[in-house]
């Protein structure tokens, strides 16, 4: 069974699959990670992740969604987002912010940025989004990258402050 609201992701089998019957709209919680195409490391310096989060941003604030937390890494980025609307449909969003993003680098760089797709984790009522914002944020720990989450320049909140987040670690 096909998706209505996320048909444009069904369609190929390249694509990781959406939730068959799940609307993706409404007030929910999703755990999302974007990668880069062919893996290629395109988020090793300042330019090309402020330029990817300044489009996340604008285009969760205009789909109604919060970026709880974010942390990019060379060859993907990992997002938690928060719907603020009963109408919010994160297919739209995902769409929106990696054809911006993604648009955008081409014309500086004169590549694609992203894969095709999205993977996607819906996060259940019971679950705590402090943990889940505290498992992406750790990551560049995992990967070896830093030793200490706080020194890692391409990671944040923006609901939490950095004093916030280190409450996380408490």
């Amino acid at each position: 069974m096909r998706n209505a609201n996320c048909a444009h992701v069904i369609r190929r089998m390249s694509r990781p699959p959406r939730l068959a019957g799940f609307s993706y709209v409404g007030l929910r919680r999703y755990f999302l990670t974007f990668c880069t195409l062919q893996r290629e490391l395109r988020f090793v310096s300042d330019e090309p992740v402020d330029n990817a989060l300044l489009h996340i941003r604008r285009t969760a604030a205009e789909e109604a969604y919060d970026n709880v937390a974010y942390c990019f890494m060379p060859d993907h980025v990992h997002l938690l987002v928060e719907a603020r609307r009963d109408a919010a449909n994160l297919c739209r969003f995902v769409k929106l912010a990696k054809q911006r993003s993604g648009a955008a680098y081409a014309l500086q760089h004169g590549v694609r940025l992203w894969q095709e797709g999205y993977y996607d984790r819906v996060l259940r009522n019971e679950e705590d989004t402090t943990a889940v914002a505290k498992y992406i944020l750790e990551n560049p720990v995992r990967a070896g990258l830093v030793t200490s989450v706080m020194d890692y320049p391409y990671s944040g909140s923006d609901r939490w402050s950095h004093a916030e987040l280190l409450t996380l670690w408490d």
